[in-house]
């Protein structure tokens, strides 16, 4: 939507906030259970909104449905920028506001209270689509998202089938994302990859099922040459670690995004560990230690309110250890038989 209401203030002495700086564009979006409406002038800012949140399924929970507004502005830096990359975030909190803050030109302002957030980019770092859109865009709304509704912000994976969905967590380089593009080719709904958002209460989750970021390795359990070639010409990126991965656009390839959140079936730690029997992938975890496992692998989300509920109601489902077969498919196989038993029991069949 185009404003004609536009009137910039040329004299930085009469609006010295840029409080008259309305922006011309506008842009809406429906994301993790909110409608997220993003202003800007800047066509290469709304360029990577677009990329993170076109195209997906507008997903919605029950009697909630909160509105936010998030402005996005460009400004010249004071001085000469290094073409190095970009420093990181640095997380700040105070009164209800939260910030991230890279320097004086680059950094990102949330009020939940308000369900409100600004972000401010320096020209020269719009060279690093990648920090501006995941550090920058994504963080602003995971966090809105979170807060207001009360979301259980959990750093794992999420695929499922006819409405329900497990829960995979498990410490990087475990095997989440490679599991997770496996059961994305054998049909299974794609929820997310990096970052799943859970009700405490009724245990739907939700997440952006918009890329899937893989190593080079995990290209051996390919054996479709246009599955490889998807993945293979994708762009790829750097993540803070150094770690080196394909950034591969889920919209543009196979498979299908979850149209709806998912309700969880289980929760499943990803384990590196090879299994003592390859007919036993899956092993509960004991009640005594799904707690302190949980917690563990998610410190952050731990802290939040609705953790204490989130626990009890999916330790009653059934948390469990998933260690390596020969192939991702055989762990596929358990995933999916953890799904269908959820879908038969909801619908009266067990």
């Amino acid at each position: 939507m185009i404003r004609d209401d536009v009137f910039p203030c040329a004299d930085p002495a009469a609006d010295p906030f840029g409080e008259r700086l309305m922006p011309a564009v506008c842009m809406s979006r429906h994301v993790l259970g909110g409608r997220f409406r993003f202003e800007s002038d800047s066509a290469e800012l709304l360029s990577l909104v677009e990329s993170a949140y076109g195209r997906l399924p507008a997903h919605r929970f029950a009697h909630m449905s909160p509105e936010f507004r998030i402005e996005l502005r460009v400004v010249r830096r004071g001085d000469k920028a290094s073409a190095a990359e970009p420093p990181p975030v640095h997380m700040q909190s105070g009164m209800g506001l939260f910030g991230g803050v890279v320097d004086a030109w680059n950094y990102v302002l949330l009020s939940p209270a308000q369900r409100r957030g600004l972000i401010v980019v320096s020209e020269d770092r719009l060279q690093f689509p990648y920090h501006v859109r995941y550090e920058l865009i994504e963080f602003a709304v995971f966090l809105l998202a979170a807060r207001v509704q009360n979301l259980v912000p959990l750093h794992g994976a999420c695929v499922g089938s006819d409405g329900h969905g497990v829960l995979l967590l498990g410490a990087s380089g475990a095997g989440k994302s490679t599991l997770s593009l496996q059961a994305l080719l054998e049909g299974m709904d794609f929820l997310a990859e990096d970052g799943v958002f859970v009700h405490p209460e009724s245990l739907l989750a939700t997440g952006v099922a918009n890329f899937i970021h893989l190593k080079q390795e995990a290209l051996r359990f390919v054996d479709n040459p246009s599955t490889r070639q998807w993945v293979e010409t994708s762009p790829t990126i750097r993540r803070r670690s150094g770690v080196v991965k394909h950034e591969v656009d889920l919209r543009d390839g196979p498979g299908r995004a979850a149209a709806a959140p998912l309700r969880l079936a289980a929760a499943v730690i990803v384990s590196s560990q090879p299994a003592d029997d390859p007919k036993r992938l899956l092993v509960p975890l004991p009640w005594e230690r799904v707690a302190w496992t949980l917690a563990a692998d998610q410190p952050y989300a731990a802290a939040q309110p609705g953790w204490d509920r989130f626990v009890q109601r999916v330790a009653r489902l059934g948390v469990y250890e998933l260690r390596r077969g020969a192939h991702p498919r055989d762990a596929v196989a358990v995933l999916r038989h953890l799904v269908d038993k959820a879908s038969r029991v909801a619908s009266g069949r067990a």
